[in-house]
């Protein structure tokens, strides 16, 4: 295992878990958040509060699958495993072929390890390969859309290395969902709503779509729901698991036999079988190779809190960057939403997003990304420098981090092929990729958030293999569509194309967070491009403006499109602005003078989840956002 981020205070975990076992060792080190929220409105949702644990994920029956694990003995790892398997299975915008990420701060060790679990471009996944096939990108869906499936893996590596229950119990939830369960109505018609791309996959049809020739023949909100060959794989897992245990085996050691079943043994064969059927590229080899990394997470600091973020083959260091060109302005002064403080974050979260799709990707390949450069402190200032006070600008372009770490930019020349024009609008192409329920922007994910009183943290964002989904074979898994996020065109990034055994540059990005040396907050949030714009905003809300994390979590946040989205066709859209339907006219006409195009909805906060250490009272509060079906249990 890689070395992990070592937080502030080694010694943090014990007066945490001293503090949420009822101690006092932190009375006065950390403000309590009570006192500003008695001054605040009531939320939508209530928020929640635990003294011993704290369970939240994308659907109630899922945070349910969490909470059992609580009950059972287990940690907040076990926790999220088991939540992560539930969201899998229910198909909340993802599946078990998808890809899987976390931040987990270990009280015994006291440090922040990063997990990860995207796949990898299959065999003769190459830039020549899609390009000769006369696309722009690789495609959105269907089996050449995937990459190898990291969920299995990265779930059972964490379980093994982290939790205490066995396989078997934390995936016993997921196994009953699996026999059948009252699929609530978003999956339902999602379903229906994509039945004729469905159509186009032997698997999926027979499971998705019970009722053929029928007018609806997806299944109805309540209707149970079957996946019994899904069902199957997962009783296999546990079978390889009993195996190794009877064998005398460690309980590490059977959670990695049951791995080892999956990506090597008869598990692996269908899988790879099921996809070359249906046209893909896996081999089995690629799934024999493919491995979960443990790493070292990156991190700032802003205004003396230490934020956490999976590095740069995710967009997770954007945030980073945007805190990085913020701390350069009193945003409190300029009050919550109003026209300096959205025009500052917009123009802070452009300069981020442009290096974001200019020099991010798979660590584990050249050439290697400038990560130092990108995120020191002097580079923010400079790309503070740029932000114009009185207008957007439309066609701002990535930087040069290369300086700030000491090297010459070797892709000079690409960076003048990107010239500072901004693209022409399409009204239609816009209005299709900010819908929530098709638009490449608000494309997938699920998050997972899980804390206990000895001081596990966890927070997720798995992803992948949402509906449409090819289903490989008789696994019932369904497969990754994250090959899109892969661009052919080095001119639009060098660091980003596709090679065999090379992870995509993805969105999935969770999020911990420490105060004064302490672990503090844990928040992630679904939702493609969107994601670190809601999660900036949510740790903004609670940082300047002293919101519960239940208030941050529905306090209306605002999305830039003035980015590169990392699905389908890559589009771009300066300038326009997704505001909240309660921002005032004085607001929305200054922002149109300043030259953004804004859009308007009624709920714009993303479906944030959050945790946060109450440390004065010793328990934990969440919050669970109300823009969707997300869903806390605390205790």
């Amino acid at each position: 295992m890689r070395n992990a981020g070592v937080v502030p205070s080694a010694t943090a975990a014990g007066l945490l878990a001293m503090t949420l076992a009822g101690g006092t060792a932190m009375a006065q080190e950390i403000p309590a958040v009570a006192a500003t929220a008695s001054t605040q409105e009531k939320t939508q949702k209530p928020p929640l509060h635990g003294a011993h644990w704290m369970a939240i994920t994308g659907k109630p029956l899922a945070a349910t699958a969490g909470a059992r694990m609580f009950e059972h003995g287990g940690n907040a790892v076990d926790a999220a495993c088991a939540m992560l398997a539930a969201t899998a299975t229910m198909w909340d915008v993802l599946s078990w072929g998808g890809e899987t990420q976390a931040l987990i701060y270990d009280p015994g060790t006291g440090r922040v390890i990063a997990i990860n679990g995207l796949g990898v471009a299959p065999a003769g996944a190459t830039v020549d390969f899609y390009r000769s096939k006369g696309l722009k990108y690789p495609p959105a869906i269907g089996p050449l859309a995937a990459v190898t499936p990291g969920t299995p893996g990265g779930l059972l590596m964490m379980l093994a290395e982290y939790g205490r229950l066995s396989l078997a119990e934390v995936l016993a939830p997921s196994i009953t969902l699996a026999d059948g369960y009252p699929i609530e109505a978003e999956t339902a018609n999602r379903i229906e709503a994509v039945k004729e791309d469905i159509k186009r996959w032997p698997y999926a049809k027979a499971v998705m779509l019970p009722h053929p020739g029928e007018t609806r023949e997806a299944p109805q909100a309540g209707e149970m729901f079957r996946q019994p060959d899904l069902a199957a794989t997962l009783r296999k897992l546990i079978e390889a698991e009993a195996t190794a245990l009877a064998a005398g085996k460690s309980r590490k050691e059977a959670i990695l036999a049951a791995y080892e079943r999956f990506y090597r043994g008869d598990i692996a064969e269908e899988f790879v079988r099921g996809v070359q059927e249906q046209g893909g590229l896996i081999t089995r080899e690629d799934l024999a190779q493919w491995r979960v990394e443990f790493e070292e997470p990156v991190h700032t600091s802003y205004r003396g809190i230490d934020v956490y973020k999976l590095d740069r083959w995710v967009q997770g260091p954007v945030m980073l960057q945007a805190l990085n060109i913020l701390e350069n302005f009193d945003l409190k002064a300029m009050g919550y939403n109003s026209t300096n403080y959205i025009h500052t974050i917009y123009q802070a979260m452009n300069l981020a997003f442009a290096d974001r799709d200019f020099y991010y990707g798979d660590p584990y390949f050249p050439p290697e990304e400038p990560v130092t450069g990108l995120l020191s402190k002097e580079y923010a200032k400079a790309r503070a420098a740029l932000v114009n006070a009185d207008a957007n600008d439309p066609a701002i372009g990535p930087g040069d981090p290369y300086p700030y770490q000491g090297e010459t930019n070797p892709y000079l020349e690409l960076l003048q092929k990107r010239a500072r024009v901004a693209p022409e609008f399409d009204a239609a192409r816009f209005a299709n990729a900010t819908d929530p329920d098709s638009g490449s922007f608000y494309r997938g994910t699920t998050s997972v958030i899980a804390a206990d009183q000895e001081g596990w943290m966890v927070s997720m964002t798995p992803s992948g293999g949402w509906v449409p989904a090819v289903i490989a074979g008789h696994t019932g898994v369904g497969m990754s569509q994250r090959m899109q996020s892969f661009v052919l065109d080095a001119a639009e990034n060098p660091f980003n194309l596709p090679e065999p055994g090379k992870r995509p540059r993805a969105t999935l990005t969770p999020s911990i967070a420490f105060r004064d040396g302490k672990p503090w907050m844990a928040f992630a949030v679904q939702g493609g491009d969107t994601q670190d714009q809601n999660l900036l905003q949510f740790f903004l809300n609670v940082v300047e403006f002293g919101m519960t994390p239940q208030q941050a979590t529905e306090a209306p946040n605002f999305n830039s499109f003035q980015m590169h989205d990392s699905f389908e066709q890559h589009e771009i859209f300066p300038g326009r602005l997704l505001l909240n339907n309660s921002t005032p006219d004085s607001v929305r006409g200054e922002l149109r003078a300043r030259g953004y195009l804004p859009e308007y909805g009624s709920r714009t906060s993303g479906p944030i989840n959050a945790i946060q250490l109450d440390h004065e009272h010793g328990t934990i509060w969440g919050g669970s956002s109300n823009h969707g079906e997300d869903y806390g249990i605390a205790w």
